[in-house]
């Protein structure tokens, strides 16, 4: 009986040993206690905590956040902590099982201009502290997008440099043409002027800096022209194309966003042949591989979703009153040139070269310079911005809306 007593005992001390290891660690710091003040222009945020912890802090954009992830942390704080300075609010708790998530909103671009922490003494609890700094819009963006929120790490953008930057892509080009007419006309050689046109526009807009993937007949694979955007530093990359289908009674300018499930047969059907424009060249690259953690990542494709998807909005209620539009004017699917996590991407397609009439307006002067200043409209709208011909092109527009929907 002594024998079976002792391997019972045996086999419960496995056993609790085993439960021990499956369960969760516990947190092994405290957070108690924070407090904000806000000296001479800045902000500074004071946490209370029973270890010194290994913070990752960033910034996200549109609307201003500063962010701060901590390990192996408990939050018990007590009562409201009323925020002050830079932060207009803030909220705190769990992001997963040994992690734990600060999120200031921020009443203005702000970045960390200094951080540190103060071990306990005398009693009293180690301390956490940042002091914030307000930045220039750019400046944070810039800090945005490459998930950082140091004063030091993010470099002061000069005047000069301080504009949004658009990156246009005209799709296609060198040795792949894309779509044709019946005529001969190529799409790559109408996404290549048609790019040119908004950049002449865009000139008259202040704020706004625009650049395009290619400038000349040259062919660029899909991966290429998300990396040229990141180089850039663009803050919305459009990529402009003219579409072709079985059936020639399909008409009209359309734009598509990026999503895993598409909208509809034909968006997958374009989404796949676009997809495929890279076997040309008789190299295909593998997808754009991100390389940002699983939770910022995530942060940041939402946000950027939800861009692009206002801004695929801002084209259609632009271009709706210039050209024809299809029947289904935005669309979406997996396309592999809007795959850039952190930048606001559409794809737009000018029309079908398939149809007659959409194939003669799309080379017409007239029709292209009434669209290229519907999509200038667009961008500026979507960054905040005019020029001083919109309002009067607007104008233009609304007197001759049904007129022009009809072409």
């Amino acid at each position: 009986m002594a024998w079976v007593m002792l391997i019972s005992k045996v086999s419960f001390a496995v056993f609790a040993a085993a439960l021990a290891l499956a369960q969760p660690a516990a947190a092994e710091i405290d957070a108690s206690a924070a407090a904000f003040t806000a000296p001479a222009g800045t902000t500074r945020f004071v946490l209370e905590l029973s270890g010194e912890p290994q913070p990752r802090i960033f910034v996200v954009d549109k609307p201003p956040r500063l962010v701060v992830d901590i390990d192996d942390v408990q939050f018990g704080i007590e009562g409201p902590i009323a925020p002050a300075g830079l932060v207009s609010d803030w909220r705190y708790g769990p992001l997963g099982p040994n992690t734990g998530r600060i999120v200031f909103d921020l009443a203005e671009p702000a970045l960390v201009m200094r951080q540190f922490y103060l071990p306990s003494l005398a009693g009293r609890p180690g301390r956490l502290v940042l002091d914030l700094q307000r930045v220039s819009a750019p400046r944070f963006a810039a800090a945005a997008r490459s998930a950082r929120a140091s004063v030091d790490a993010v470099p002061a953008i000069q005047p000069e440099d301080a504009r949004a930057v658009v990156v246009l892509d005209p799709g296609h080009g060198g040795i792949d043409p894309g779509a044709s007419s019946g005529d001969g006309t190529l799409e790559k050689d109408l996404a290549l002027a048609f790019a040119k046109r908004v950049a002449a526009e865009l000139e008259a807009v202040p704020g706004l800096k625009v650049l395009l993937t290619r400038t000349d007949d040259s062919f660029l694979s899909l991966n290429r022209r998300i990396r040229v955007a990141r180089a850039y530093g663009a803050d919305l990359f459009v990529s402009i194309h003219a579409d072709a289908a079985p059936q020639n009674f399909v008409h009209g300018a359309s734009v598509y966003t990026l999503s895993e499930r598409p909208s509809d047969a034909e968006a997958a059907a374009l989404a796949a042949r676009e997809n495929l424009s890279d076997a040309v060249s008789g190299v295909v690259e593998p997808d754009v591989k991100e390389d940002v953690s699983d939770i910022l990542a995530d942060l940041m494709r939402r946000e950027t979703k939800t861009f692009s998807l206002e801004f695929a909005n801002a084209v259609v209620s632009s271009m709706g009153v210039a050209v024809r539009m299809n029947s289904n004017p935005h669309r979406y699917a997996r396309f592999r040139v809007l795959m850039a996590h952190d930048i606001p991407s559409v794809l737009l397609e000018l029309g079908y070269l398939t149809n007659s009439e959409d194939s003669q307006t799309l080379t017409d002067p007239v029709w292209q310079a009434r669209a290229a200043e519907a999509v200038a409209d667009a961008i500026a709208r979507f960054f905040g911005l005019s020029d001083s011909r919109a309002g009067a092109r607007q104008i233009g527009r609304t007197q001759d809306a049904a007129t022009l929907r009809s072409q």
